[in-house]
């Protein structure tokens, strides 16, 4: 590279916290829009093209391998809201779907995002709901990247767009039963916390709007659904530990909200509807959650009915209430299964699924009459498939599955298992792996995905992106490692809290088996995460540098006690329930042992290619923005450390088919680069 390596400014800050005093170099950096560093990231993006250059022709040859793998004009499964027929689908030249509906079977364009998004150079479509008799479209859309959503109002029958127009919203839409009230969600203009929920009657101006819920514990925050009879508005305040969940009758939206079970520390539950009453998933007493019926709302103090006992060895991570069937999603040892009840509870039928490793859920279904379901499946090799589940006959057929066009695929060319690493501590790590069939593992690279945060579970599925490093000899891996809830309840609170490092250890673990027990290359593992796995990637290349050759953070969240400390910044209030609060000493001295930004050292680093969105409401800019800087300035070594500022996207990056396409050849380019590969 002939371009010179971009050299941050440093202006000591004194942060004091519990009587302990940090020095920031690079606090200024988040005086966002100011020139300086404004003129800071336009350095470091031009030292990324100019990284890139060379690197255009492989860039070029991996888009070329996406496009010729992915139908250009890919459709989704078809599905069904309120009984009609809606399919997604791309169009080849263009970045974003349209939206299909199907009148006699013959499908017409019913909502353009082309056509919506001209000119823009960011655009999100949020939600999109038609009232309950289908003549009014209601649809929400971001045009910044700040997941600031306005709500619009489209005639069906003319195509017109109404006046009414909403602003500064989350994106979620609720209709009431009237064809003419909706509910919305309003975010904190400053922490953009979502907690207040509105109603809203078309013809009116949206300044008149009604409040209808306002949550003012700053840990809480509010989204709205509604019940698949359609007989109620869901308000539901959430923290990380505890729930509520307030009703509103969706045939009389004016009235107010009646809390079904109230708040109690350390209750999670949600509620499904049923004529004859209501089905909740808690976990009052049942860490992995259990199943009550309550015949109505209940009283105070009224215990509901046990339907579903409580497993230890059980994670059931939802429920479908139909007319006739209760369906459970449920994890046993790591993998999912779908159980279809009888609503007498008279039979039990499972949807078992064939592979090693895989990813399935109850899919889509909108209809509480319905006699068959839909199931998603897929798996590292299968591509998203749906398949149909008949109630009556306990019997499933492929609805729809993925295809690709590349003639050459087939799942049948790549290997995919599960293996246990064991931890420091003797806990046994599942890992979720791919790879091409016939390559000597022993010799080939290494990529190893981890998030292990929040209680999310890395799904192990399909990416026909993915196929362009697997092709190329790569194993692919994802480190199920604790933070999530792959083994249920326990999984996820031995990752967080005072355990966090856990995460880490875990990942580092995870990587040193696969390369001890032959399964890589170990002087060729890649490590990749994002977001909450960008913190991930933080900690484990400050704690076992030595074992990456290199590694991809997307969004990283890094600075984890200066964010923690400052309550201004978005989300931060609720993130205490996940991290800890570092005004308490217990909790900082913990967290200042692994953030990421803290704990930069003057050694030798891996080959880093770090990413951001300018609007990114989640991990702000400067996070990663600030962790480069201090990298440049402490590392001891050459390797490539690149950072990559999209100033037009937010924490999901750009927007757009094309623009989500060049992210990832940037990063496979990036990769493939390091081994050598040029083709």
């Amino acid at each position: 590279m002939s371009q010179e390596q971009p050299k941050a400014i440093r202006k000591d800050k004194s942060l004091i916290n519990l009587g302990h005093e940090r020095i920031d170099p690079y606090f200024w950096m988040n005086e966002r829009d100011s020139k300086e560093v404004l003129d800071y990231i336009a350095e470091e993006n031009k030292y990324k093209d100019s990284y890139f250059a060379p690197l255009k022709t492989l860039q070029n040859t991996l888009l070329d391998e996406f496009d010729n793998r992915i139908d250009p004009n890919d459709q989704s499964s078809p599905f069904f809201i309120q009984r009609k027929k809606y399919q997604y689908q791309n169009i080849e030249g263009k970045d974003y779907q349209q939206i299909l509906i199907f009148e006699k079977e013959k499908s017409i364009v019913y909502f353009d995002q082309n056509e919506r998004s001209k000119g823009k150079s960011y655009y999100d479509l949020g939600e999109w709901a038609p009232s309950k008799d289908n003549s009014i479209l209601a649809f929400s859309e971001d045009q910044i990247g700040r997941r600031k959503y306005s709500i619009f109002f489209r005639i069906e029958k003319s195509g017109k767009m109404l006046a009414d127009e909403i602003k500064n919203t989350d994106g979620s839409i609720v209709w009431a039963n009237d064809n003419k009230t909706v509910f919305y969600v309003k975010k904190d203009v400053k922490t953009l916390r979502e907690f207040q929920v509105y109603s809203h009657v078309l013809g009116t101006d949206s300044s008149n709007d009604k409040l209808v819920y306002q949550e003012d514990d700053e840990r809480f925050s509010v989204f709205i659904t509604k019940t698949i009879t359609d007989k109620y508005v869901c308000i539901h305040s959430q923290s990380s530990t505890t729930s509520e969940i307030s009703l509103i009758n969706a045939d009389q939206p004016a009235e107010k909200p009646v809390i079904f079970l109230k708040r109690k520390s350390g209750h999670l539950y949600e509620i499904d509807h049923h004529e004859k009453g209501f089905y909740v998933l808690s976990n009052e007493n049942a860490p992995n959650k259990k199943v009550i019926f309550f015949a109505n709302i209940p009283d105070e103090n009224e215990v509901g009915k046990e339907i579903i006992p409580h497993d230890s060895k059980k994670l059931i991570e939802g429920i479908l209430t139909l007319e006739n069937n209760l369906v459970v999603q449920s994890r046993i040892d790591g993998l999912q299964q779908i159980e279809v009840r009888s609503i007498d509870n008279a039979s039990v039928n499972f949807i078992q699924f064939p592979e090693q490793t895989f990813s399935a859920g109850i899919g889509f279904n909108d209809d509480y009459h319905a006699k068959t379901i839909y199931v998603n499946y897929t798996s590292l090799s299968t591509p998203a498939t749906i398949y149909e589940f008949d109630l009556k006959n306990n019997s499933k057929s492929v609805f729809f599955q993925k295809k690709l066009i590349d003639p050459s695929f087939s799942p049948s060319n790549y290997e995919t298992k599960r293996i246990w690493v064991t931890a420091n501590d003797g806990t046994k790590i599942p890992v979720s792996m791919i790879y091409k069939k016939g390559i000597d593992l022993s010799k080939a690279p290494l990529l190893l995905y981890g998030y292990g945060s929040y209680g999310v579970t890395i799904p192990a599925s399909f990416s026909a992106l993915r196929l362009s490093l697997v092709d190329r000899g790569f194993v692919y891996a994802i480190a199920h490692i604790r933070g999530g809830k792959y083994l249920g309840e326990n999984w996820y609170e031995n990752g967080k809290f005072l355990k966090k490092k856990n995460t880490f250890t875990d990942f580092i673990n995870a990587a040193e088996f696969l390369g001890k027990q032959g399964y890589c290359d170990p002087e060729r593992i890649y490590a990749q995460g994002g977001s909450a796995g960008g913190l991930l990637m933080g900690a484990v290349t400050n704690m076992a540098p030595y074992l990456w050759k290199g590694v991809v953070a997307q969004v990283p969240f890094v600075d984890v006690v200066t964010t923690m400390l400052d309550d201004t910044i978005p989300l931060t209030v609720g993130e205490y329930e996940e991290w800890g609060n570092p005004n308490e000493a217990e909790y900082y001295w913990y967290m200042l042992n692994y953030s990421p930004y803290d704990n930069v050292k003057k050694m030798d680093y891996p080959a880093m290619y770090i990413t951001t969105g300018y609007h990114d409401s989640q991990v702000q800019y400067w996070e990663p923005l600030k962790w480069v800087a201090k990298l440049r300035a402490m590392k001891t070594n050459d390797n490539p450390l690149i950072f990559d500022c999209n100033m037009d996207a937010g924490h999901g990056g750009g927007s757009g088919r094309s623009n989500e396409r060049l992210e990832v050849a940037k990063e496979f380019a990036f990769i493939l680069n390091l081994e050598g590969i040029e083709k």
